[in-house]
């Protein structure tokens, strides 16, 4: 069953760039979470929209929100991502795909008439009580942080 606004959201545990496992039960009770998922390391749409969320946290903090970045990159890769462009927030490498798929984001992709399979370019408001508040499918990176943290702003 896809992941639907107003349910629970699966939970699930990645390995992070912070050395540990990370779990989405660790967040309940205590803070939003925006999980967003993305296609690939240091490619140019993957780098704006990190890097727009990067010069938003601030702002996400204040709001009480966590932000989790989501992809099938290998952890080293994710760590150079991160080191490269000042990424103060978490990355979780999901290399088999598991909470990719559960979550609904593995799809068919299209490329120059090319067909293929990717993460579609996703994120995910999930409330404090661990229901989905929110679902952005198909992102446009373009001014994409401040819609996120618009509604973040509004929940209670």
């Amino acid at each position: 069953m896809p992941v639907q606004e107003g349910k629970k959201a699966p939970n699930f545990k990645l390995a992070s760039t912070e050395g540990k496992e990370i779990s989405l039960s660790n967040f309940n009770g205590n803070q939003v979470v925006v999980l967003y998922f993305y296609p690939k390391d240091d490619t140019p749409g993957c780098t704006q929209e990190a890097c727009d969320f990067r010069d938003s946290l601030k702002k996400f903090k204040i709001k009480g929100a966590a932000i989790l970045g989501v992809s099938a990159d290998s952890l080293q890769a994710h760590a150079k991502f991160q080191k490269k462009y000042s990424l103060p927030f978490t990355l979780l490498s999901d290399e088999s795909k598991e909470i990719i798929k559960t979550y609904g984001v593995w799809k068919e992709k299209s490329m120059y008439g090319k067909k293929y399979m990717g993460i579609e370019r996703t994120t995910l408001i999930i409330d404090k009580q661990g229901k989905v508040a929110k679902i952005f499918p198909k992102v446009k990176v373009a001014g994409h942080a401040e819609e996120v943290l618009k509604l973040v702003s509004s929940l209670k």
